[in-house]
């Protein structure tokens, strides 16, 4: 009656054997370490550059715990911070001489003290909130007056081509701060130019403006209009900050609006603030722009003359410099996506760029126009604009996709890739706060919330055994083969763990031991009415399972709530809170009764089980039953 096929017993040795193993690296804590990645999109982390971080910390007399090159960074772990910090100021200046160019980002972080083969199981911690591991904090502030010059660019180029595609001659179109200004030579043009852009730029109020002799219509975005352009700006800065800092690698980042123009990033795990911001500015933005190929441009390109008026200088990677006009065609604003891969002629590393409609429109366009001319594809990264390449235009490219080629290595390619796929911001942003929360205020916060699991768990434990004797002591086994799995599932999922997410891990300890508590009263019932032993076992798992599943869903769906539309803090409190449900469903239940079956199973004739007290009434005190746990 009460005995589990081999089967079973072996799913129930599986979970403890995976639940521990995926469990096992949370104990062996974080030690401090540095992390070399590279501060160019062009260059790559090899053997070299882990040799001379090698030689770097040999000259200094210092030897890490472990030096290995890991995926597009090198890290090196130290048993403290003293040598962490000696070794970080070592390894900038052997790799970084020139402070004011630095090849590479050198930053203090934290790393698993976790064996190599766990690591090679791909058994790792669970992610440690701001919370509790430490980390910084920063608010950002959009300049929404930037946002709306951009917009302000953008309706520029929008008008030129309408008025282009209209016929309405103009004497010159350009943007004076959030204003568009197009200047006339007659009043008729002017209020045909008035009529198109009230009928297709509802979002603009335009106003006529003495210009001298000739005409002017000053275009201004209007008020509502201004607003939606702040709040997309702040939504889209938001997303691309997400993009961003999840295409490079951090795990959990916390990234939400504050206010009408603010937004908070926090990073946890990052202890270096440098660190962070050069995070938050590893990006790149694409525009293309057509090349100067005038006689000035030339006289400029070759140092012999001054860089003409309307136009920049730029170099390609080789160091040759090229001259493009400062009117920008496309930006990667309108860019959908872009993937690395291989020239389907010269079978060389190249980007695949895929446009939007108007992208798309405005490149077949342009291409159209200026068959036999450049055009400059280049890459803006904090802040640094490079020509990745300048090719000739040999026919009009339509379709929307783009492909950008030239000297590239297949590792450039997917980083140029990568980083175009993040996304610009629709706005600049300033840090105007940050704090960096130390391990040591981490440390305390871990200490004070494992403490309150482990006297949670120690209560109930207690409780358990003295109310319910063998069966409490089954019932506590089964609690702690829960709480393994918690982890275990934490640790799999590589979940975030906060404080509330810790408070919730010790509600659950509470709310698992519940299904248990109703077994075994349950059991109680069944031998106070009369039933032998192994029927009232079995009787009281089987009738207890209908409540039980009643009130774990009922409190899940709740879980699931706060999980659809909490945020922060809440969510956190709410993964661990849903997973401790369906953890503690199975070990309450499943695992418990393989216990109970094991030891009690195998008696065919057993007289009595250890469950407490079985209070019955007087009328039936000479009954057979069991009335004493023994």
């Amino acid at each position: 009656m009460n005995r589990y096929p081999v089967w079973k017993y072996a799913i129930l040795l599986i979970a403890l054997l995976v639940g521990g193993l995926y469990a096992l690296p949370n104990l062996f804590g974080e030690a401090p370490a540095v992390q070399v990645s590279v501060a160019k999109t062009g260059m790559r982390l090899d053997t070299a550059a882990l040799g001379r971080v090698e030689e770097a910390l040999k000259a200094a007399s210092l030897t890490p715990d472990a030096l290995a090159l890991d995926g597009a960074s090198i890290k090196a772990r130290f048993s403290n911070t003293d040598i962490q910090l000696k070794a970080k100021d070592a390894i900038q200046k052997a790799l970084n001489p020139d402070a004011n160019d630095p090849a590479y980002v050198v930053a203090l972080n934290l790393l698993s003290r976790s064996p190599a083969w766990l690591s090679a199981l791909h058994a790792s911690p669970m992610y440690l909130g701001l919370d509790l591991r430490g980390g910084v904090h920063f608010m950002l502030q959009v300049d929404m007056q930037a946002a709306l010059s951009k917009r302000a660019e953008s309706l520029a180029g929008d008008i030129r081509t309408t008025l282009r595609e209209k016929n309405v001659r103009h004497s010159g179109i350009a943007r004076n701060d959030q204003t568009v200004e197009i200047k006339f030579s007659d009043s008729a043009a002017m209020d045909a130019a008035k009529a198109i852009i009230q009928d297709q730029f509802p979002e603009l109020a335009s106003a006529e403006s003495p210009d001298g002799t000739g005409f002017k219509l000053v275009a201004s975005i209007n008020p509502v209009a201004g607003r939606k352009i702040q709040e997309q700006a702040l939504k889209q800065n938001i997303t691309t900050l997400h993009n961003r800092i999840n295409e490079l690698g951090v795990a959990e980042p916390v990234i939400q609006q504050q206010g009408l123009d603010r937004i908070v990033v926090q990073l946890p795990g990052v202890q270096d603030t440098a660190k962070a911001k050069d995070i938050l500015g590893r990006t790149a933005t694409l525009e293309i722009r057509m090349v100067d190929e005038s006689a000035e441009a030339r006289a400029a390109e070759s140092g012999s003359g001054p860089v003409p008026f309307g136009d920049e200088r730029f170099l390609e990677r080789t160091g040759q410099p090229v001259i493009v006009k400062k009117q920008v065609i496309l930006t990667g604003d309108n860019l959908t996506d872009a993937q690395p891969g291989f020239d389907s002629q010269t079978q060389e590393a190249a980007v695949h760029l895929t446009l939007d409609a108007k992208g798309s429109r405005i490149f077949r366009d342009v291409t159209r126009e200026s068959i036999g001319k450049r055009m400059a594809i280049l890459l803006f990264e904090k802040g640094k604009g490079e020509v990745v390449t300048a090719p000739v235009i040999r026919s009009e490219i339509g379709g929307g996709r783009v492909q950008i080629s030239g000297r590239m290595t297949t590792m450039e390619a997917a980083d140029t890739a990568l980083l175009l796929r993040a996304g610009s911001l629709a706005a600049p942003m300033e840090i105007i706060e940050e704090r960096t929360i130390g391990p040591s205020l981490g440390a305390e916060n871990i200490a004070k919330g494992f403490n309150s699991v482990t006297w949670g768990f120690v209560g109930v434990t207690l409780f358990m055994c003295m109310y319910y004797m063998l069966f409490g002591v089954i019932s506590s086994i089964a609690l702690a083969f829960n709480l393994l799995l918690l982890v275990a599932v934490l640790s799999m999922l590589q979940a975030t763990l906060t404080l509330p997410g810790m408070a919730a891990m010790a509600l659950v300890l509470g709310m698992a031991i519940d299904a248990n508590v109703l077994i075994n009263e349950r059991v109680r019932e069944e031998l106070r009415n009369g039933a032998s032993p192994q029927a009232a076992i079995h009787a009281g798992y089987d009738r207890a399972w209908a409540t039980i599943i009643d009130s774990n869903v009922t409190t899940l769906i709740a879980g699931l709530a706060l999980l659809a539309f909490g945020s922060g803090p809440v969510r956190g409190f709410a993964v661990v809170h849903c997973l401790g449900i369906l953890t503690s469903m199975f070990s309450g239940v499943f695992f418990s009764r393989g216990v109970v079956n094991l030891w009690y199973g195998r008696q065919k004739k057993l007289k009595s089980v250890s469950i407490g007290t079985v209070w019955r009434p007087a009328s039936e005190a000479q009954a057979p039953a069991v009335q004493k746990g023994k």
